[in-house]
């Protein structure tokens, strides 16, 4: 399974890890090629952000384990893609 994009939900605490910590890690693994961490919420002890990552053959184990080997915790998987091209987003119109 080839897969080509991760959309992650990604909390750590204020203090530790920095989100450049984060990144280094997730930027380390196998096949990611690229690496953006939004950060979406911030409250009185904890960071929530969206960590979105692309790249070849990436491990979703491998990257959830360097993230959580630097401290953060991955909530939850929110987006995916999966095949020989990531397909554009299209606003869906109800």
């Amino acid at each position: 399974m080839n897969i080509r994009q991760l959309l992650l939900d990604v909390d750590k605490a204020v203090a530790r890890p920095s989100l450049i910590e984060i990144a280094t890690a997730i930027d380390g693994c196998r096949g990611v090629e690229a690496v953006n961490l939004t950060v979406e919420e911030i409250d009185i002890e904890t960071v929530g952000m969206n960590v979105t990552i692309e790249g070849d053959n990436m491990d979703f184990d491998e990257i959830t384990k360097a993230i959580e080997s630097t401290g953060a915790v991955v909530h939850s998987l929110d987006e995916i893609a999966i095949g020989a091209r990531i397909i554009p987003r299209i606003a869906r119109v109800r």
